[in-house]
């Protein structure tokens, strides 16, 4: 553990604890901050490029058949001789399909094969857990995805929104050049993306609407979504891809379907196809030669800060695994975390579980019938450890064809994803699946799922600064042990709080509670709401649920610190501010800003712990430092 000025702590805990780091961190060139997560992040690059290499070279032997198809995946993603020669040959069977739309009946034929392929589509299906009966598969309809991060990128006076459209036309125009355009053709198409691009804009929520859980779930009769198009068979194209006859589709995003035919129409044809057109080519770059990997990375970069794309070597890496994510998790899992920790971990989640029953049952603002329910709630709560039990059976099906068998990169993915997306709709009307894992074992990550009511811990984050035997206990409560609270204090949010114990969307508050914990939410986005940080300000709303989260977090996981013998409750803080160590440029800490659900690293170290009055004691935190916070003033959840 590092040592710190205990006196700066009372100006700054964040500053105190990493500012030594912070003077001489460097980000690395192809990346847009470094510190904490991201250090794990390339440790397990680093360490899985090794072993998949010495695989690839064939010095080392795959153990299983699914491992093998990664590897002689990831020999094609590496072979960039073989990938310059291609060119964008292998997009433009793809890109012809499209060239070649003459009008809704042509589109509304090539439809049902592109939603399996998941080609590009102003509107998009897909098949997930049925929000008030979770039990359940149901069916979603999408609205398409803005060439800007947020829409509010596209207001009046955002600065930033014009250079970066800029910067996409540029790299568009240039990537289109490549597939075979002139450049009068394919300014045009640029254009024309552009354009309908903008008549998305209007329909598709912000960041923090969408941030909103409950406002997800719109379910439509499926006669009334069928009606949502002058110009598609809606009831054709969804019959195509699902096996039976659905009683609604739900609509996370509403106003899109309502205006769908001021969008999608035949006057806006000709946009439509273009901007098609455009999304092929930008979404599947990365997948072709080395030059236009490269220069697909240039808007992206723009919006992170990051100052060159990754090498060949890494790129090929992240393109492979990205494809086998499961199978490789499974292997990190296996080898570099195995059984013993993975008991070891679920029971500190176990014991974090304990300690939050004990606070709900302690709680003075709740009353006796909502209490019971939170209890319940977490009694019910599963948990998942390291890494799954079992491989999805999907992965059996993934044979990658080599280019003696007429196989390329592109041409494998594309295959890859049809698999995956006949499989998902395969499962429509059909029970769901609890033990699924949605993040592989190999990321540096932790999530709670609102409609599973199950906390996942990948394999990667069970590891220093976040959790290691050479660290005390409160070290170890104040990193690993705040993160499993704060995934255990999600079923409790102002997302959270509106599912029960099976993960459906059912309040389970009486009317005082309910309004109670509002007024304590509204407290915590007021905590955050407008604080400086990166020339911005915070927006409370947008990161309302992942702050609750972490106040919970912290304050369960100080509470199982205290019960130790060893207790150290400066090491439970100072572990705390340096997990989320981080330097970032500038672009990216905007961007956050922006459309990150999560108030920055930094306010996430210094503002809960102003919170905890143990804090104050901890380091003589007097009415005069910085760091103090009026006791009225501290925010207590839970």
């Amino acid at each position: 553990m590092a040592t710190i000025n205990q006196a700066a702590v009372k100006q700054d805990l964040y500053d105190a604890v990493n500012g030594e780091w912070l003077k001489t961190a460097v980000i690395p060139d192809d990346h847009s901050s470094t510190g904490g997560f991201m250090d794990l992040v390339d440790a397990i690059e680093k360490t899985l490029m090794h072993d998949f290499d010495a695989m690839a070279a064939g010095s080392v032997e795959p153990d299983n058949p699914q491992l093998a198809e990664f590897i002689k995946f990831y020999r094609l993603a590496k072979d960039f001789k073989q990938r310059d020669a291609n060119g964008a040959e292998p997009l433009l069977p793809c890109l012809k399909q499209v060239d070649s739309l003459s009008d809704f009946a042509d589109l509304q034929q090539r439809m049902p094969d592109w939603i399996y392929d998941g080609l590009p589509l102003p509107f998009s299906l897909d098949v997930d857990a049925d929000m008030k009966n979770t039990k359940v598969n149901a069916l979603f309809a999408q609205a398409p995805g803005t060439i800007l991060p947020d829409k509010t990128y596209y207001d009046e006076g955002n600065q930033a929104g014009p250079k970066l459209l800029a910067i996409y036309a540029q790299m568009m125009t240039e990537l289109l050049q490549k597939t075979g355009y002139d450049e009068a053709e394919a300014k045009q198409i640029v254009d024309d993306t552009l354009k309908f691009d903008r008549l998305i804009v209007p329909w598709v929520k912000s960041a923090e609407e969408s941030a909103d859980y409950s406002k997800m779930y719109n379910p439509r009769k499926f006669n009334d979504f069928v009606n949502t198009s002058r110009y598609l068979d809606l009831a054709a194209i969804t019959y195509s891809v699902i096996d039976g006859n659905p009683e609604q589709v739900i609509l996370p995003e509403p106003a899109f379907f309502d205006y769908f035919n001021e969008v999608v129409n035949p006057d806006n044809f000709g946009l439509m196809k273009n901007w098609m057109k455009a999304k092929l080519v930008q979404r599947y770059s990365g997948y072709l030669s080395d030059d236009m990997r490269v220069l697909a990375t240039t808007y992206s970069r723009a919006l992170s800060g990051q100052k060159e794309p990754r090498n060949q070597a890494k790129s090929a890496y992240y393109l492979a695994t990205g494809t086998f994510d499961q199978v490789v998790g499974l292997y990190y899992g296996h080898k570099y975390f195995g059984e013993a920790a993975k008991a070891d971990v679920h029971q500190m989640v176990e014991k974090m579980i304990g300690v939050y029953k004990r606070r709900l049952q302690a709680n003075t603002w709740l009353s006796a019938d909502t209490r019971a329910k939170a209890v319940t709630k977490l009694d019910k709560l599963g948990i998942q450890v390291g890494y799954p039990d079992k491989l999805e059976a999907i992965y059996t099906k993934f044979k990658t064809h080599t280019p003696e068998q007429g196989g390329n990169v592109l041409s494998n993915v594309l295959h890859f994803n049809r698999l995956a997306r006949q499989d998902m709709f395969s499962k429509w009307g059909k029970a769901t699946d609890r033990t699924r894992w949605e993040m592989s074992a190999d990321t540096v990550n932790a999530y709670y799922h609102p409609f599973m009511n199950i906390i996942v811990f990948p394999a990667a984050i069970l590891q220093a600064p976040f959790y290691s035997l050479e660290q005390s206990s409160s070290a170890n409560y104040g990193g690993i042990g705040a993160v499993i609270a704060h995934e255990i204090s999600h079923a409790f949010d102002n997302n959270g709080a509106l599912f029960d114990e099976f993960g459906n969307l059912h309040n389970w508050w009486t009317d005082e509670d309910s309004a109670h914990f509002k007024e304590l939410a509204k407290s915590m986005i007021s905590e955050f709401d407008g604080l400086d940080f990166a020339g911005a300000k915070v927006n409370g709303t947008l990161t309302v649920s992942e702050n609750i989260a972490d106040a919970g977090g912290l304050s369960c996981a100080e509470e199982a610190a205290k019960g130790e013998d060893d207790v150290d409750l400066n090491a439970f803080f100072t572990n705390w501010a340096m997990i989320w160590r981080m330097k970032a440029t500038t672009e990216y800490m905007q961007l956050l800003l922006s459309i990150d659900v999560h108030a920055p690293a930094k306010l996430r170290a210094n503002v809960q712990p102003k919170n905890l009055d143990d804090f104050y004691t901890t380091f003589d935190i007097q009415p005069e430092d910085a760091m103090y916070l009026a006791p009225d003033k501290r925010v207590k959840i839970w």
